[in-house]
């Protein structure tokens, strides 16, 4: 018998708001994807997919993030 397609569940709201607040963060700093992506030691269509919402992460990409951009991980986790 086939397996069920899997139903995706909708991002969660932390994980929108950390993605908010990379992007915001990335071009209050003037980033490109491409820029904050190679400074982190990530790919760009990565960094897009955690803007978006798209990607689950760990604390310690988040960190990479957050040290990319000069600003703490509790500070992506909050709305401003």
């Amino acid at each position: 018998m086939p397996e069920a397609p899997r139903q995706q569940r909708p991002p969660s709201p932390e994980r929108l708001i950390f993605g908010r607040r990379v992007r915001e963060e990335r071009q209050k700093g003037g980033w490109t994807l491409e820029a904050l992506a190679a400074e982190a030691q990530m790919n760009w269509s990565y960094i897009a997919q955690i803007e978006r919402g798209e990607r689950n992460l760990p604390i310690d990409t988040m960190s990479l993030i957050a040290q990319a951009l000069g600003v703490s991980v509790i500070s992506l986790l909050t709305e401003e």
